[in-house]
C-alpha cells in the first residue's frame, strides 16, 4: 500500500473527521416507531419539529428496520419488540398502562440510554410522543426528560363546537366566523391543539347539517347546493374528519331534532319545524343512514331533544328518536356511536327505554348540562337543564347502567375576551363529579365560536392567528386535567416559561388562578340558567331574560344583586344575611356570607396584582397582554367586592333606616367606580367594541356600561 505524504494524510484525516461529524449531525436523535400509523406519524412529526427547534436533528426509522442505536423507541404492543434484542425484556407493556395511557421509561443497554414510550394502543403512544416533545422543548433537550406513567381519567374528553352556518342562534358574532371555519388550515391548527391537550372528541353542532353534507337520494330538492358546491363541501368534511382521525380525535355531528331545510318543506309539503309527519320521519332517518355511509371517518351522530319538540310527551320524543336517529343508525353499513342529549327529556325512564331498545354496540354518551349554561360557577351540582325548573333528577344516573355513560356539559357563556385559568376549580370539579357512571366532559359555548379573533385590536401584542390560540391555557388546563387530574401545576408554569422566558411561570399561573375566581364566584352568587341570563366578564344579565322592559340595561344593578337568588347552596344571599344579622340569628359556619365573599374577592385580586407587579414585560408585548387580562379580572374582583359590600349596606339601611349604612353604601360605590375605571383603562388598549350574542345588535365593551356603574350611586341617593 502506498504511503501518503503528511500533507496528504492530514487532508484525508480532516476529510474523514468532517464526514464523521456530518454523519453524526445528520443522524442526530433516532426515533423508531411504526411508520404505518397515521397517529404516530403525526406525533413523530411534532417530536421531530421540537428537536429541530433546538438546533438538533432527528432521523425517523420504522420499527421493522431500527438503527443500531435507538434514542427514542415507541412500542404499542407486545409483539413489536421481538426483534429488538436486549430491549424486549425491559419494554414489556405493564398492566398499569390503560387504554389511551402511556409510560415514558428509560432503558439501559450498556452505556446507551433509550427513551421508550410504552402504550397499549396508538392513541396512548401518540400522547406519549407528544408529551416527550413537550418535555424536550421545556428542558431544552432530551437529557432531562422525566420518566412518567399517565392514564386517562375519562374516556370521553370533548369540545363542543357550534358551527357558524345554519347556527342555532343568529348574530354577527357567529356568522363572521364562516370563512375561517371553512378553512382547513384553521381546523389543522385546532385539531393539533386538541391532540396536544389530550382531547379526543370534536362535536360539531348546528341546526340542519344534512344540507351541507349530502344530497338525500329520495329528497334531492332538500339540498339547494349545486353539484359543484356540494362536492366542495363534501371534500371539506372528508378532509376534516380524516385529519381528526389521524390525531386520535373522534368526530360527531349533533343537530336540533325536528327541523328541516326550508327547501325540503317547500318541495315536499312539510312544515319547517315541529313536523312529525311520516315524510319528515323518512327524511330524517334516511339522512342519518346516508350521512354515515358517505363519511367513513365520521365517528358518530348526536341528537338534542329540546327545541322544536314543544307539545310532545317524553314518550313521543323517545319514539321519534327511535324511529329516526336510531333506525337510521341501524340501517347504515357500519356501526356508529351516539350522543343522546338529555336537555328537557322530561323522563329518565323514557331516556333509558330509548337506549335499551336501541341496543347499540357502543355505550351511549348521555350529555347533561352541569349547572345549565353556566358550568363555570360552583363545582357543586346545583341544577341541570332536564326540566324547566332545573331540578336534579338522579334517576338519569341511578341506578347505574352499563349501556350509557353520563357526560357533563360545562357550558361557557361567561367569558370570551379575557383569558381564564383556574386549575384548582377543574380538579375539584372532577373530584366531586367524576363518579363511576360518568364517562367524561364536554367544554364549549353556544354563543361564542373560538375561530376568528374579532375582539382584540391588531397591535404588537397579537402573535396568534385564531381566537383559541389566544386562550391557549384554557384549553390546556381542561384537556390535560380531564386526561390526568394529577397533572402538576409545574407543567402549566413551564408552559409560561417556554413562551415568555424563565422565572415567570409560577407567578403567572398563581396570579391567573387567583384572578380567575371572579367569574366563578359571580356565577355561584348570581343564579343563572340559559345562555343570556349571565355574562360574567361583562357583569351583565339579559334584561329580557329577567322579565324586564326593553329599555332596562343588561348591566346587573345593585338592586338586582340584592334581589337575585344564589346558585351555590353554600352562598348566603344579601337579604338572608341582613335578616340574620338584624335579628341576631346565628349563621352556619358552612355558609359563605356576602362580606366573606367580598373579602375573598379583594384578597385574591390584591394578591394577583402583587404577583404580576415585578414581572418585566420589556420586549414581550404578548406577555403584557396576558398580564392585562389578569389585571382586568382583578379589577372586576375589586369592583364585585365593593359592590357586594355596598349592596349589603343598602339592604341594611332599608331594613334598619340607619343613615350611616346609606353613607357607607355611597362610599363603597364610589370606590367601585374607581375599580371600573381601572378596568376600562387596562382593557381599552387591547379590546375593541365587538358584537356579542348576549347583546343582540349592540356591541360590547366595558366602557359602554360606565354610566350604568354610576347609576348605582343614583339608586342609593334616591333612597
Amino acid at each position: 500500500m502506498k504511503k501518503l505524504h503528511w500533507p496528504t494524510r492530514k487532508i484525508a484525516i480532516i476529510l474523514l473527521l468532517c464526514i464523521s461529524a456530518f454523519s453524526t449531525a445528520r443522524a442526530g436523535i433516532s426515533i423508531t416507531y411504526r411508520t404505518d400509523s397515521a397517529m404516530l406519524k403525526f406525533a413523530a412529526a411534532k417530536l421531530d419539529r421540537s428537536i429541530q427547534q433546538l438546533g438538533q436533528t432527528a432521523t425517523l426509522y420504522d420499527l421493522a428496520k431500527p438503527p443500531s442505536k435507538i434514542d427514542v423507541l415507541v412500542i404499542t404492543g407486545k409483539s413489536e419488540t421481538t426483534h429488538l434484542k436486549g430491549l424486549t425484556e425491559n419494554a414489556a407493556i405493564p398492566s398499569t398502562i390503560k387504554d389511551e395511557g402511556f409510560q415514558i421509561k428509560k432503558l439501559l443497554k450498556g452505556d446507551e440510554v433509550t427513551l421508550c414510550i410504552l402504550a397499549r394502543d396508538e392513541k396512548g403512544a401518540m400522547y406519549g410522543i407528544l408529551d416527550l416533545a413537550e418535555q424536550i422543548q421545556i428542558n431544552n433537550g432530551i437529557k432531562d426528560v422525566k420518566e412518567k406513567l399517565s392514564n386517562p381519567r375519562f374516556p370521553f374528553r370533548a369540545i363542543k363546537f357550534n358551527l357558524p352556518w345554519d347556527s342555532y342562534r343568529t348574530n354577527e358574532a357567529l356568522s363572521l366566523h364562516i370563512e375561517t371555519c371553512r378553512d382547513l388550515k384553521f381546523w389543522q391548527r385546532f385539531l393539533d391543539m386538541m391532540a396536544e391537550n389530550n382531547f379526543n372528541v370534536l362535536s360539531l353542532w348546528n341546526r340542519i347539517p344534512f344540507t351541507y353534507m349530502i344530497r338525500p337520494k329520495n329528497f334531492p330538492k332538500a339540498c339547494s347546493l349545486s353539484d359543484e358546491e356540494l362536492e366542495e363541501w363534501q371534500d371539506f368534511w372528508r378532509q376534516l374528519f380524516k385529519m381528526a382521525k389521524q390525531r386520535g380525535i373522534e368526530t360527531y355531528i349533533v343537530n336540533w331534532n325536528i327541523v328541516v331545510p326550508h327547501e325540503f318543506a317547500k318541495a315536499y309539503g312539510a312544515k319547517y319545524e315541529n313536523d312529525t309527519s311520516p315524510i319528515v320521519r323518512q327524511y330524517t332517518r334516511e339522512c342519518i343512514t346516508q350521512l354515515i355511509n358517505e363519511y367513513d371517518d365520521l365517528t358518530g351522530i348526536g341528537i338534542t331533544l329540546a327545541d322544536w319538540m314543544e307539545g310532545m310527551t317524553p314518550e313521543q320524543r323517545g319514539d321519534w328518536t327511535l324511529e329516526t336517529f336510531i333506525e337510521g343508525i341501524k340501517q347504515a353499513k357500519r356501526p356508529c356511536k351516539f350522543i343522546y342529549r338529555s336537555v328537557r327529556t322530561g323522563s329518565p325512564t323514557q331516556m333509558r327505554r330509548v337506549i335499551d331498545q336501541a341496543d347499540l354496540p357502543d355505550p351511549v354518551w348521555v350529555e347533561i348540562k352541569f349547572n345549565w349554561s353556566h358550568g363555570h360557577s360552583t363545582p357543586t351540582l346545583a341544577m341541570t337543564h332536564d326540566y324547566e325548573s332545573g331540578q336534579i333528577d338522579e334517576r338519569f344516573w341511578e341506578p347505574k347502567a352499563e349501556n350509557f355513560k353520563i357526560t357533563w356539559m360545562i357550558r361557557n357563556e361567561d367569558f370570551f375576551l379575557l383569558r381564564w385559568a383556574q386549575p384548582d376549580f377543574i380538579r375539584q370539579h372532577i373530584s366531586l363529579n367524576g363518579h363511576d357512571y360518568v364517562g367524561g366532559y364536554f367544554i364549549g359555548s353556544e354563543t361564542y365560536i373560538p375561530a376568528k379573533d374579532y375582539f382584540h385590536k391588531q397591535n404588537a401584542h397579537v402573535n396568534w392567528q385564531y381566537a383559541f390560540e389566544k386562550q391557549w391555557l384554557y384549553y390546556m388546563l381542561w384537556g390535560r386535567l380531564l386526561y390526568d387530574p394529577s397533572t402538576s401545576d409545574d407543567v402549566f408554569a413551564a408552559a409560561f416559561n417556554h413562551r415568555y422566558g424563565a422565572g415567570i411561570g409560577d407567578k403567572m399561573l398563581k396570579a391567573y388562578t387567583l384572578a380567575s375566581n371572579m367569574p366563578l364566584r359571580l356565577a355561584s352568587f348570581y343564579a343563572a340558567t340559559w345562555d343570556f341570563t349571565l355574562y360574567s366578564e361583562g357583569f351583565l344579565a339579559s334584561a329580557q331574560s329577567r322579565g324586564l322592559f326593553d329599555n332596562v340595561s343588561e348591566f346587573i344593578s345593585i338592586d338586582e344583586l340584592i334581589a337575585h337568588e344564589t346558585l351555590d347552596p353554600t352562598y348566603l344571599s344579601i337579604p338572608d344575611y341582613v335578616k340574620s344579622v338584624t335579628n341576631n340569628e346565628a349563621i352556619k359556619d358552612s355558609v359563605l356570607t356576602p362580606p366573606e365573599l367580598a373579602d375573598a374577592l379583594e384578597k385574591d385580586a390584591k394578591a394577583a396584582l402583587l404577583l404580576i407587579g415585578p414581572i418585566s414585560i420589556k420586549d414581550k408585548p404578548t406577555l403584557e397582554c396576558e398580564i392585562a387580562d389578569i389585571k382586568a379580572w382583578s379589577f372586576l374582583s375589586l369592583y364585585f367586592a365593593d359592590k357586594l359590600r355596598a349592596a349589603t349596606a343598602l339592604q341594611t339601611y332599608r331594613q334598619t333606616k340607619k343613615t350611616d349604612q346609606k353613607q357607607k353604601a355611597l362610599t363603597l360605590l364610589k370606590n367601585a367606580v374607581t375599580h371600573w375605571d381601572n378596568l376600562i383603562a387596562v382593557t381599552k388598549p387591547h379590546y375593541k367594541q365587538a358584537h356579542s350574542v348576549h347583546l343582540g345588535q349592540k356591541k360590547f365593551s366595558w366602557e359602554t356600561f360606565r354610566e350604568e356603574v354610576l347609576r348605582d350611586i343614583q339608586i342609593v341617593q334616591q333612597q
